[in-house]
């Protein structure tokens, strides 16, 4: 184990030079945040003193030397437009995407896995062709109009759930907290189901998939021989089998979720990390997008290595194959 550890932090830092490399370079291609940050009006003698000033009269490979350098210290720049760290505020941010992304998986294995269970084991039924049916509109329906549809249907007609904002927070280890309010939690309610539509469709579809593949093999049909119970040969020997892809795609797609929580963070004006790097690209601050995405690398990574580690827990073979 200590040396996968190593050789996959090994691989961890190779990628990360890789990406911040091409994080750089992409940032830079989009645009001159001086044509939005100066006024027009400005004369040259101050462009050129706010253009020294960020650090952007240095060549582009000497403007990466001296990025690299300071990330290796924990400094990912200083923000253009809020002239704060952009590390700090992201990381100021980062609670309230938490939030939703952590609630919208937990929703998606709490509601998927019942559901695609069922659909499994008892294919031909009714509710399971129904529930195969309704988890076509999670993978169809585009988000932003789901969650215009929540705030038309649950706030504006019925009244039930706030529409946009945070809510009352509470602080626990010097960070505010939605969750831990019901003021909070209602207005958690939209954008985490908004989220977790298109997760739970995946989590019934990979479940019934992998229930009826599993069925078919030997040791669920000799453990049914032996007279076991059907509930200990689905829990106990089918269950756990379809863990493996299950927690591989939401492990993935838990890091997708907080990547590409944009739109909904948007819709409802939820204050997360995706309303801050769209409110940074109409300005082109530059530090803040490049030190989102390279947040949004290292927390890929990051849940990568657990996956790996989970899946040599659930799977003894895993652990085997790394030793040999």
């Amino acid at each position: 184990m200590t040396v996968f550890l190593l050789r996959r932090l090994l691989q961890a830092a190779a990628v990360v030079l890789v990406m911040s490399l091409l994080v750089f370079l992409g940032v830079f291609a989009i645009g001159d945040p001086i044509e939005i940050l100066i006024s027009p009006e400005a004369d040259q003698f101050e462009r050129e003193r706010a253009i020294k000033a960020l650090g952007l009269d240095l060549p582009l490979w000497q403007q990466y030397l001296v990025f690299l350098g300071n990330a290796l210290q924990g400094d990912l720049g200083r923000s253009f437009v809020f002239n704060e760290p952009a590390l700090k505020l992201i990381l100021e941010r980062m609670p309230a995407t938490l939030e939703l992304a952590i609630g919208a998986t937990v929703l998606a294995l709490l509601i998927g896995l019942p559901l695609g269970l069922y659909a499994g084991l008892k294919p031909n039924g009714a509710l399971s062709k129904g529930i195969m049916a309704t988890s076509i509109l999670g993978f169809s329906l585009p988000t932003f109009w789901v969650g215009l549809m929540l705030i038309m249907v649950f706030a504006v007609q019925l009244g039930w759930l706030p529409s946009t904002g945070r809510g009352e927070t509470v602080t626990l280890l010097g960070t505010r907290w939605s969750f831990l309010t019901l003021d909070g939690l209602a207005h958690m309610a939209m954008p985490t189901l908004n989220l977790a539509l298109f997760k739970i469709s995946l989590v019934i579809r990979l479940t019934r998939a992998g229930v009826r593949e599993t069925m078919l093999m030997d040791y669920v049909k000799f453990a049914r021989a032996k007279g076991l119970s059907p509930a200990r040969v689905t829990f106990v020997h089918v269950f756990k089998n379809i863990l493996i892809p299950v927690v591989t795609v939401v492990g993935l797609e838990f890091g997708g979720t907080i990547a590409f929580s944009v739109v909904t963070e948007s819709v409802f004006a939820w204050p997360g990390m995706g309303k801050l790097i769209i409110d940074s690209i109409n300005v082109l601050d530059r530090p803040v997008m490049v030190a989102y995405l390279m947040m949004i690398v290292l927390l890929f990574i990051t849940i990568n290595l657990v996956v790996d580690i989970t899946y040599s827990l659930l799977d003894p073979r895993v652990r085997l194959e790394g030793k040999s």
